[in-house]
């Protein structure tokens, strides 16, 4: 995830959505070379725009060619409050999914876009493509 504040970045995902810094890199003009985030049993990498090529979604008027996704075991509502608390953009409110997860949507301050979502209900792979009318290879369940 690439920032243009990278330290706000920080302290914004460790305050809205749960994150936990295990690694900060810093040059010897104290600037993010480099940070990994924890959260559960998955890491997510901080990064300044530090090449032409990779850029944070504030400096193209919001546009997004990647979004994240977390799946959380439980709380999926309490997560959302306490995201939207510390100021998160909710693009999707908490909505169930005919796969039976419940997800949310949403924006951090540089316009990254999150997907938080739940299992709620293990539905069977045919159910899935019968209620939403499509053909489905592999299965997560």
């Amino acid at each position: 995830m690439f920032y243009k504040d990278p330290w706000a970045a920080l302290a914004w995902l460790e305050a809205a959505f749960g994150f936990a810094r295990s690694m900060v890199v810093r040059d010897a003009e104290g600037r993010l070379v480099h940070a990994e985030m924890r959260f559960g049993d998955c890491y997510i990498i901080v990064d300044s725009e530090w090449a032409d090529y990779v850029t944070s979604p504030a400096s193209v008027s919001g546009k997004n060619t990647q979004s994240v996704y977390v799946r959380l075991k439980d709380s999926i509502d309490a997560h959302c409050e306490h995201g939207r608390a510390a100021g998160a953009d909710m693009i999707q409110e908490p909505t169930d999914q005919l796969y039976g997860e419940r997800q949310y949507r949403a924006r951090d301050p540089e316009g990254h876009v999150w997907t938080f979502t739940q299992t709620i209900l293990s539905v069977p792979r045919e159910e899935a493509e019968r209620l939403g009318d499509v053909q489905i290879e592999g299965w997560h369940r």
